[in-house]
């Protein structure tokens, strides 16, 4: 399987998804070359997890040896908590319509979720699930992650927002680009060994983003998994992101995904689990040039 930087090109929007968001452009054609060298990003699958297929996953982070997970859709939008050897949710806690629930993230005692319209962000007790807070942002919220200092935000643009976890009031914004071209329809985020990864909406790649140039150095081509887990449903798109630091691994799925994908970096192993349909499944990463 080939990676491609033309991440995205002419998809027609989803029924489900936000249907004003930007479409990515076309990369250039003339765009410097794809390093071979990836070692960074050599990821294979190591296992899979049963995941809710009704679950429209906007938000997914790891913690503790259990998933956290927001999902999406007026009247079935939930912050939940999710043993991941069955998929099994342990706890959850609805977020109430008009809201359209998005991504989220955890800080401190706290799992803080935000909204894709209503401009709402709320904070939830991380063991109880009860409601704390509730704070305002201005605009539209669809991925949250967290720096260790302050939380990080994207909007379905471009520009990524760098927001004070206490009081909500942006810090800074940080545009993207990849080959020196801005790349919209960032959507969800994590926070992984000092770089950010970011979903791009109705793409089957995950981008690495430097969080102080801006610059996309790397991508993670998930189009054999997303051809399984999709289920040709157009609205089943990728869009979950969780790491485990201690352990070195990437999860990842989609919303209505039957599966959740544990990935790890280095060469396969034969020692995959719960993957039967997916002999031939690859990840494939690159790295890009940083120079401008």
């Amino acid at each position: 399987m080939v990676l491609t930087i033309l991440v995205a090109g002419g998809a027609v929007a989803a029924s489900l998804a936000p249907p004003d968001a930007p479409l990515l452009a076309a990369m250039s054609a003339g765009s410097p070359a794809v390093s071979a060298a990836a070692d960074d990003l050599h990821f294979h699958i190591a296992a899979c997890y049963p995941h809710d297929p009704e679950a429209f996953t906007q938000g997914l982070i790891y913690r503790r040896g259990e998933f956290y997970e927001s999902t999406g859709l007026v009247g079935q939008s939930s912050i939940r908590r999710v043993r991941i050897a069955d998929g099994k949710v342990m706890q959850s806690a609805k977020v109430e319509p008009p809201h359209f629930g998005e991504g989220m993230t955890d800080w401190k005692s706290d799992v803080i979720s935000i909204t894709w319209r209503s401009g709402t962000a709320f904070r939830w007790d991380r063991k109880s699930l009860m409601l704390r807070k509730v704070q305002r942002y201005e605009g539209e919220g669809w991925g949250l992650t967290q720096d260790g200092r302050t939380l990080i935000l994207s909007d379905g643009t471009d520009r990524l927002r760098f927001i004070d976890p206490e009081s909500f009031a942006v810090l800074r914004t940080l545009p993207v680009t990849v080959n020196g071209r801005p790349l919209a329809a960032l959507n969800e985020l994590e926070w992984v060994e000092g770089a950010i990864y970011a979903n791009v909406w109705q793409a089957s790649q995950i981008v690495r983003i430097d969080p102080q140039s801006g610059k996309v150095t790397g991508i993670l081509d998930l189009s054999d998994l997303a051809a399984v887990a999709s289920r040709d449903n157009p609205d089943a798109v990728l869009n979950g992101i969780a790491y485990d630091a201690a352990g070195k691994r990437l999860f990842v799925t989609g919303k209505t995904w039957p599966l959740v994908f544990e990935l790890r970096p280095g060469k396969p192993s034969a020692r995959t689990t719960g993957c039967a349909q997916l002999p031939d499944a690859k990840v494939v990463g690159r790295v890009l040039p940083t120079a401008p």
